[in-house]
This record gives structure tokens, C-alpha cells and sequence, in this order.
């Protein structure tokens, strides 16, 4: 965690605590439940989502637990029972629960984590699972888009200043990295999750100094073989791009060094990075990389690179760290299984809005894959149902339920693995680069280059099998009798 002394355990609703202590004092510490966490839709009209915040959940769970002075201030609220307040003294996590891999390639509707535990237990951790996922999955999905529109460029989170408070500007710069961002300008979130970190200059040094010209020596003589120059403090083509060549000129090429690069922080980023390339490459500069900055995202950076702009890579700030166009994830976490003797029975909520009803019971997700390898839909199962592909198999689609379709010539692989067993961690936590390389392997090898459009995507299909269908209609044909 960001600081060692603190206790995260009480990042949660209040609501979590008066339902604990309901449930304590009316039905005890033992029923068991299961909760779903899954999500609606995918932000900015996507085809897909990245799956991220399992390894901030472990951690949170590994060390749930209540101080003395977290009791004494709920005892101070009145409202819970002695008994509820000397059962937190000793808690600790004694449920399961299962997840997708971090980095795994999401889709609406399918449950991403499940957890199977006492009442309690999953009752107390619905928040901090939820503000993980809903962070680091919003920053990562977003990163995503911008990587790709870039080709190939790289592309840096510079985001940390715009970031709603510390914690997200680490945490984000570690989604971002999972999303494809080569590194961060954040220092702390280098240090933590040795993500490769970079920066150069503010404009604050290039006014510091007399004039533009003694800044960059100044610069350049103290980081010689990493001299990136800050050239729109001024002006970029009469006198920041023509400072910058002098440096590299009188300054590292007496030394045997090269100018690393400029970067560009304001103005028509297309237009100014075409001029500088070509001033730049008319002083023997071929090799000096330019830099942008400034309000950047996929929709900005797709337009500066079709009017040609000559850019080698993106520092992107504001809209990365924030996902500016749209700051919500939206997941949830709801209940879909009861344990009543020894059996699960399964739950459903019924909206009158359609897409918030839910689908019962215990399930597993398999993701679909044809011949060549290529994820053609998830299927929703019942947990106990065995999948035989040596065959033709049955699946319902729940848009078009009277159709009869069926999986043939394919395999599966089922996407939740388990995480916790009897509140014991038996997860292998990746690295942050092997978290990183799955994401990139999936987009590139399985998931199906018109989901990953920016415009009208291709809809993943989410399908379901006979079974379970059977179930979800059967809860609500009960339910509309009673």
C-alpha cells in the first residue's frame, strides 16, 4: 500500500456494516452466499473492457481486519450490537472467491469476480472490490484506445497533476501501464510497481533562466545523454526548435552526444511537428525524436497523425488519467446464490428496466474459440454443467432466444480461476509486465480486430446455455406469479 500505517479495511458503505450486524445478530456468522461482480456496458461505446484491480483486492483482503480504535468509533455510532463489535475484533476473510486473470479481456454482463463466502464476509468487502475494479479497469480500458490510436508510437501517462487525489495517480499509472502505456511520469508508482519512469522539463525551467538558449545549455550540460528539450515556452519555429539545434550543435556534439528529443506542449501539434521534423532533419537531426503533450486522446491523437503529424511518441495527461469522455465504470456487485441446506439456491433481481436483471446462480464463463483461435463469444453455464465440444453444443442467445444455435468445430476455456479458498490466498500474482503482455496477446492473437474499432464495434456475443436460460426464465416466471 501507499503508506504502511494505514488500515484501508473501513473503505466501505456504511450500509456494509448495519447489514453485518442485522445479519450477525438475525441469522448468525455461518450462511453462505454468493455474490456476482460484473458490468453493463462498456465505456465510451467500446467493444470491450481490461479487466484490472485483482492485485489492490488481494491485498486488501490478505490484510482486512479492525483496529481497536476502528471498533471504538463504530461503538461510537450506537447502532451495533457488543456482540457484532467483539466478532470484527478477531475477523479475517474465510470465503472464496474466484476471478479472471488480471488483464483479461471483459465483456458486459459476465461475472468478472465471484465470491462465495459467509454473509458477512462478502458483505464487508462489496466496496473496496468494487472501487478497484471500477478504477483500474476505467484507466486501462481507456489507455488501451489511446495506444491504439497512436500505431505503434509510444505513449507515457503524464497524467499524476490531474489525477483526483494521490492514490489515483498511482494506481492509474499502473492500470495504464497494463493498457499499454510504456511507463509513467510518476515517481511513485515507478518505485512501487517498477513501472519505467521518465520526464524532462517544465517551462518553469526554461524561464527561470535569462533566456531560452542558456536553459536548454544548462540542461543539456547536466543530462547529456538525456537532453530533451521543452521548445514552446516561447516561440516553437522562431525560437525554441532553432535553440534546441544550437544546443545539440555547441553543446552535446562537443561532448559525443545527441539531442534526445523536443517536446511540444501547446499549439497546432500536426503543424508544429512537421515544421521542427523538417528543420530538425535539414541540421543532421534525423535521429532526434519529438515529443507531444497537451489535452491528448485517442480522438486528438488519431486526427494530429492523419494530417501527418511527424510525432514519435505521446505524453498523455488529463483525459488518460481521469478517462475524461467517460469517467464511470459502472460495475456492480450483486447476490445470485443463497446456501439453504447444504444447496445454493439461486437469486435473481428483476428491474423493469431489462438490462438490470440479473442472471442466477452460480455460474462459470468460457470464452469460445474457433479454428483458428479467434474468441467468437463468452458462454454463461451453470457451475455444475460439464461442456462436451467433441459435439455440436446448444447455446441459447438471449437476444434472439427462439433461434437454435450451436457451437461446432470450437473450444473453450474457462475464464474464472480461483483466487481464495477458506480465505486462503492460492493466486500466483503476476508481474506487472506479464499482466501487460497478456493484454496486448489477447488484442493482438484472440479478440477480433472489429470489436477493437472505435466506431461501432462489433458486439461481442454473450450467450447462454440451455440450462441456465431455462433457470433465469423459470425465477422470473415464479416471481411474476407472486
Amino acid at each position: 500500500m501507499q503508506h504502511n500505517e494505514r488500515n484501508l479495511s473501513m473503505v466501505m458503505d456504511f450500509y456494509e456494516m448495519t447489514m453485518s450486524n442485522g445479519f450477525f445478530v438475525d441469522q448468525g456468522q455461518d450462511t453462505r452466499v454468493a455474490f456476482d461482480v460484473f458490468y453493463r456496458r462498456n465505456p465510451d461505446a467500446a467493444g470491450f473492457s481490461i479487466f484490472v484491480g485483482l492485485e489492490q483486492i488481494i491485498e486488501y483482503i490478505t490484510n482486512l481486519h479492525f483496529d481497536d480504535d476502528d471498533i471504538d468509533y463504530l461503538r461510537g455510532q450506537k447502532l451495533f450490537s457488543e456482540s457484532f463489535l467483539e466478532y470484527l475484533k478477531n475477523f479475517r476473510f474465510k470465503g472464496d472467491l474466484y476471478a479472471f486473470p488480471e488483464g483479461t479481456v471483459m465483456y458486459p454482463n459476465e461475472p468478472v469476480v465471484t465470491v462465495i463466502a459467509p454473509l458477512i464476509d462478502a458483505q464487508l468487502i462489496e466496496t473496496a472490490v468494487l472501487l478497484e475494479i471500477n478504477h483500474q479497469s476505467l484507466i486501462a480500458t481507456k489507455t488501451r484506445r489511446i495506444v491504439k490510436a497512436a500505431k505503434g508510437r509510444a505513449v507515457s501517462d503524464f497524467g499524476a497533476r490531474r489525477a483526483h487525489n494521490m492514490d489515483a495517480a498511482v494506481y492509474g499509472a499502473r492500470a495504464a501501464y497494463i493498457g499499454g502505456a510504456v511507463g509513467t511520469a510518476t515517481v511513485l508508482a515507478g518505485k512501487m510497481f517498477q513501472i519505467p519512469i521518465s520526464g524532462t522539463m517544465a517551462h518553469s525551467w526554461v524561464m527561470y533562466f535569462r533566456d531560452e538558449y542558456t536553459a536548454f545549455k544548462k540542461y543539456a550540460e547536466t543530462y547529456p545523454d538525456a537532453a530533451v528539450l521543452l521548445v514552446d515556452t516561447y516561440d516553437v519555429l522562431e525560437s525554441g526548435v532553432p535553440n534546441a539545434i544550437r544546443t545539440a550543435k555547441e553543446v552535446l556534439e562537443p561532448l559525443g552526444k545527441r539531442l534526445k528529443g523536443i517536446r511540444l506542449d501547446s499549439g497546432d501539434l500536426a503543424y508544429l511537428s512537421k515544421r521542427a521534423r523538417k528543420e530538425l532533419d535539414k541540421a543532421g537531426l534525423t535521429d532526434c525524436r519529438i515529443i507531444v503533450s497537451n489535452s491528448l486522446d485517442e480522438y486528438t491523437i488519431t486526427s494530429i497523425l492523419d494530417q501527418g503529424g511527424c510525432i514519435d511518441s505521446f505524453g498523455v495527461g488529463e483525459r488518460l488519467i481521469t478517462s475524461k469522455s467517460e469517467p464511470v465504470f459502472g460495475a456492480v456487485y450483486k447476490i445470485v446464490a443463497v446456501e439453504e441446506g447444504g444447496v445454493f439456491k439461486p437469486r435473481i433481481k428483476i428491474s423493469e428496466n431489462t438490462e438490470k436483471i440479473t442472471n442466477p446462480g452460480l455460474k462459470s464463463v468460457y470464452r469460445i474459440y474457433d479454428q483458428e483461435g479467434n474468441a467468437i463469444a463468452d458462454l454463461l453455464a451453470k457451475s455444475d454443467q460439464e461442456l462436451d465440444l467433441s459435439r455440436p453444443l446448444r447455446y441459447v442467445d438471449p437476444v434472439k432466444p427462439w433461434k437454435n444455435r450451436y457451437f461446432e468445430n470450437c473450444t473453450a476455456k474457462q475464464l474464472q480461476i480461483p483466487i481464495f479458498i477458506k480465505g486462503e490466498l492460492v493466486y500466483r500474482l503476476p508481474s506487472i509486465d506479464e499482466i501487460a503482455a497478456y493484454v496486448k496477446d489477447q488484442l493482438e492473437n484472440e479478440i477480433w480486430e472489429e470489436e477493437q474499432r472505435f466506431e461501432n464495434p462489433h458486439n461481442h456475443y454473450m450467450d447462454m446455455t440451455p440450462e441456465l436460460y431455462e433457470e433465469k426464465m423459470n425465477l422470473l416466471y415464479e416471481a411474476r406469479i407472486e
